[in-house]
């Protein structure tokens, strides 16, 4: 039997994202999935400005962009009148901050989003294999590895049996099969919290007859009695999310969806007539379900997304909690695969992904709560879901162990911390002119240090001298305007209008050997901060990662994104 490096199960957004890391690292990767065909479902309205920077790392985010649309304004109705307009972005400047390019998520249907990913996907020569259901998993042991399948010592497997074909055999399996998930059951990990009965939405796609409602608005009837939303999903001249609350019987039980349930509960809260939805299908019945795995982590097993975690729909946290499960661990097992890091680096997964998930949980009920509150009172409506924190990019790792080393005194420093998200800048290539962006540095599977101040100079010559050329590290001098930059290496950039030393607090200096460098890890969280005469800090950080370097076994052929 076949060994493969990584097998995914599960062919969801998360997965979806997770396989496209790993195959541009050159990891062997396999992705099943039980479904027969890719499932269309009614679901997620998009990614969050987050997850837009991650699927702009792995070369799709402008593809997206175009199959999508801007979110849109609420109109917010009670008793079939419209009462409040809300647009939560209005109050986003017109033009992102220098540190996000992304001051706004975007709608986009869950499954036009998988069919870009699963086209990016095929770009690597990988195409996801249906009617594959996990039923079996193994793990058997390498020489000398520990029962958490530490050292990942060559020989350590997962044996995978599948409900129909051929068993299979991968060095790693992940879970990304939702929260129902096979592979964690299989592991027999718990997955604790509660499901709310009560707290009951029916969803479905629907077509409105063409010209009946306003389709640069998103609209939200909220009754005493129950709720209607229709949202336009972008790409189609008719179609609409429909969500609602549930007819009931008379028990007050929620009834199941139906085109002519849909019908009704159109002609009740708005002004429209039924026959207006000339069509329902993807209906489903969503219930409000706060759950949570005690563990990401067994053995050679992993989870990640809804497998891991599910949370109430408020926010839209689910899905962009996924995309960012899967590339906090993508780098991760991509350096132990190929040999470079121990496969305690795994762990770090769970240590830091786990305790966001929690506070994603409390967070997604947060706002849920919030926004049965709002919708109480004439004119409330969903923008009480929406906050700064359901962007994803103040999430950061500060109590990481990966995020202890070269930790410079005094924490009121301005610039971000070990662990941060790495802001982004807008720059200039050195040696071109040309318009770039830091997070544009950083994209590609590898883990970048920055230089700013001339005293970085041999700090990043080490580094490259180390792991330059396929060692999986880049390094970029960052200069000031006024700096000289005569013999500036290919690679550098110029911080033209100053973005970059704001945003990463390396104010200027008058001493010439001042200085500071930053490891952004590949997923562009900080690793390391440190004054430039702190090698050793950078030094010790990256052989954590990389190994050490030029006497390290070189890794097989690592493909850059295609960009």
């Amino acid at each position: 039997m076949g060994m493969t490096d990584a097998l995914i199960v599960g062919a969801g957004p998360t997965g979806l994202v997770l396989a496209c890391d790993l195959a541009r690292r050159g990891v062997a990767v396999r992705i099943v999935d039980r479904s027969p065909a890719p499932p269309r479902t009614s679901r997620a309205k998009g990614p969050n400005p987050r997850s837009l920077e991650i699927l702009d790392d792995l070369g799709v985010a402008e593809e997206v962009l175009a199959a999508g649309s801007a979110p849109l304004p609420m109109l917010k109705y009670r008793d079939r009148r419209p009462v409040a307009e809300a647009d939560p972005w209005a109050d986003s400047a017109p033009s992102p901050s220098p540190d996000a390019r992304y001051d706004r998520g975007w709608l986009i249907a869950q499954w036009r989003l998988e069919g870009i990913l699963r086209d990016r996907l095929a770009g690597y020569g990988v195409r996801v294999e249906p009617g594959r259901e996990v039923v079996g998993l193994t793990q058997g042991r390498g020489e000398g590895e520990g029962a958490d399948g530490a050292d990942g010592g060559d020989g350590g497997h997962v044996d995978v049996t599948y409900a129909d074909g051929p068993a299979g055999r991968a060095r790693y399996v992940v879970g990304c099969d939702g929260a129902h998930s096979s592979v964690r059951k299989l592991l027999g990990i718990t997955f604790e919290g509660t499901t709310a009965e009560d707290q009951v939405m029916v969803c479905g796609d629907v077509d409105l007859a063409e010209g009946v409602l306003d389709r640069t608005r998103w609209h939200q009837w909220f009754d005493e009695d129950g709720a209607v939303m229709l949202c336009p999903i972008p790409g189609t001249q008719t179609g609409w999310w429909f969500q609602a609350g549930p007819e009931r019987d008379g028990r007050g039980r929620p009834l199941a969806p139906t085109a002519e349930g849909f019908r009704r509960l159109l002609a009740h809260h708005t002004a429209l007539p039924g026959r207006d939805l000339t069509r329902a299908e993807l209906l489903s019945t969503y219930r409000v379900n706060v759950r949570m795995a005690d563990r990401f982590r067994a053995g050679r097993v992993l989870l990640a997304g809804d497998a891991a975690h599910v949370h109430a729909i408020a926010g839209g946290l689910g899905m962009n909690t996924g995309i960012q499960d899967a590339f906090n661990l993508g780098w991760k097992l991509g350096l132990v695969l190929a040999g470079h890091a121990d496969a305690e680096l795994l762990d770090t997964y769970e240590e830091e992904r786990l305790p966001v998930a929690a506070r994603t949980l409390d967070l997604a009920s947060e706002r849920l709560r919030a926004t049965l509150e709002a919708i109480r009172r004439p004119g409330g409506g969903l923008d009480a879901a929406i906050t700064p924190d359901t962007t994803g990019l103040g999430v950061g790792y500060r109590w990481s162990s990966l995020a202890a080393g070269g930790r410079t005194p005094g924490a009121e420093q301005p610039g971000p911390r070990a662990g941060d998200r790495a802001p982004d800048a807008p720059c200039a290539d050195a040696a071109t002119g040309v318009e770039t962006r830091l997070h544009r540095v950083f994209a590609g599977p590898r883990t970048t240090v920055l230089g700013f101040g001339p005293g970085s100079a041999a700090a990043l010559r080490e580094t490259a001298d180390a792991y330059g050329g396929d060692g999986g590290v880049r390094v970029c001098r960052v200069y000031a305007a006024h700096e000289d930059r005569a013999g500036a290496e290919p690679g550098a950039v110029v911080d033209d209008a100053g973005h970059a030393a704001a945003a990463y607090g390396t104010g200027a200096s008058g001493d010439p050997g001042a200085g500071t460098v930053v490891v952004v890890r590949p997923d562009h969280h900080v690793g390391v901060r440190a004054p430039a005469d702190d090698a050793r800090s950078v030094r010790e950080y990256l052989r954590r990662l990389h190994g050490t370097g030029r006497s390290a076994e070189r890794s097989p052929g690592m493909v850059d994104a295609v960009r």
